[in-house]
């Protein structure tokens, strides 16, 4: 069974927390920006005939000695867009799955948790071939055949030229127009000037989800002997003496280098940042992820909190790196020769070049 379906019973139990305001055109279960139907609070005005007096604000009506009533912000749909990264990198696994296989895993998490009277979700699908774009559109049905599609992309050969994730995502920012959640699904292995700008482009209009998905060999190098690596990227082979002890350490610190860097270029940029690894719970990890934001988002918008000078914004602090079991998925391909996680500019090894604040609460 794919894992995604494994873990939609324990999803289903969850929400994801948006906390930014949306537009949208009918009746949902997120604040808007404009007034109509709702149960946030919005303005008070003068009461006028055929008001409801249910809705009177008795202080203003006091200070200033005429009826006044207080109008509701509508409560709306919400549109849910995400960018899965395919490309030749993510086809890469030493663990319970491959990076591609959780990626769409956590696509498919997105997609439960949001699924709700009138949201929609849509996906930009980045591969070999280019960007393939799914349109936004509501019911189980279609989130079901969005995952397919994102399933069954065929794999890129090694050597292919991909576009690059910042690239795509500036192209999702012109497609995107309504405020809604945006997520990026991707090991981030690009160079982080090329996506940090676009990212935070999206950040200024929408709310952000950056996950992170990575392989532990990406982290590590095993003392294995002699180790083939085949970058799938370039189709580039090396043979690694594995056995050396500095060497192992000096991949172990560029990689621990790499991921700190794309973990502050995501803060920079403004996204929430979860982290999902092949080799762990990845269904425990991403709940105690909402349920930490979840709690942030309340703290946030306690007015006791935000007298005592704390930001009324949502941010995270680090990525929740809580130990979990092996997570549920198919078992990895076989493969003759170990093949490099990290295809874009990654750690070099004895040579070989191998809280968020603005973007709200997921």
């Amino acid at each position: 069974m794919k894992p995604y379906l494994m873990a939609e019973p324990a999803l289903r139990r969850l929400e994801l927390t948006i906390t930014r305001r949306l537009d949208g055109l009918l009746q949902g279960e997120h604040l808007g920006l404009v007034p109509g139907p709702g149960s946030e609070p919005a303005e008070s005005r003068p009461y006028q005939a055929g008001d409801d007096v249910r809705r009177m604000d008795w202080n203003v009506t006091a200070r200033t000695n005429e009826p006044h009533v207080r109008d509701l912000v509508a409560d709306r749909e919400l549109e849910i867009w995400a960018l899965l990264d395919a490309t030749a990198s993510m086809d890469f696994g030493t663990a319970a799955m491959e990076k591609r296989e959780l990626a769409v895993a956590a696509l498919a998490a997105v997609g439960f948790l949001t699924q709700r009277t009138g949201n929609r979700i849509g996906t930009h699908l980045l591969h070999g071939g280019g960007v393939r774009t799914l349109p936004a559109r509501t019911g189980r049905p279609h989130l079901m055949a969005l995952l397919q599609a994102a399933f069954a992309l065929p794999r890129t050969p090694p050597g292919v030229a991909e576009p690059l994730l910042g690239v795509a995502a500036e192209q999702l920012g012109r497609v995107v127009r309504r405020r809604g959640l945006v997520v990026v699904v991707s090991d981030f292995l690009d160079t982080p000037e090329t996506w940090e700008l676009p990212l935070r482009r999206l950040t200024a209009r929408h709310q952000l989800l950056a996950v992170e998905v990575v392989d532990p060999r990406e982290l590590t190098l095993p003392d294995v002997g002699i180790l083939t690596l085949i970058d799938p990227e370039t189709g580039r082979r090396r043979e690694v003496a594995t056995g050396n002890a500095r060497l192992r350490r000096r991949y172990a610190e560029a990689a621990a280098g790499q991921r700190a860097a794309i973990e502050q270029a995501l803060r920079r940029a403004g996204a929430t940042h979860l982290r999902l690894r092949t080799d762990r719970d990845w269904v425990r990890d991403l709940v105690k992820h909402v349920m930490r934001q979840r709690r942030l988002a309340t703290l946030a918008a306690s007015p006791a909190l935000r007298r005592g000078g704390a930001p009324a914004g949502n941010g995270e602090a680090a990525p929740i790196q809580a130990a979990g079991q092996e997570g549920p998925g198919e078992p990895g391909r076989p493969r003759a020769e170990g093949r490099t996680g990290p295809g874009k500019p990654g750690p070099p090894a004895g040579g070989w070049g191998g809280p968020p604040g603005g973007g709200g609460a997921a």
